[in-house]
């Protein structure tokens, strides 16, 4: 994820203010950039279904 975010002016504004921890849980769970990759992962990890991955 470091390499895909390096930069990301959320992600730095979000550790500034509020921490690492909770920086790091927004790119996963509301940037789209992070819900890609987490989506991939999970595709790799065998975690989705086969009609999931038309979405």
């Amino acid at each position: 994820m470091n390499d895909y975010c390096k930069g990301c002016f959320l992600y730095e504004h979000n550790k500034t203010d509020k921490g690492k921890r909770h920086a790091h849980r927004f790119c996963i769970s509301e940037c789209t950039v992070g819900l890609e990759i987490k989506k991939y992962g999970d595709m790799l990890a065998g975690n989705i279904k086969e009609e999931d991955k038309k979405s």
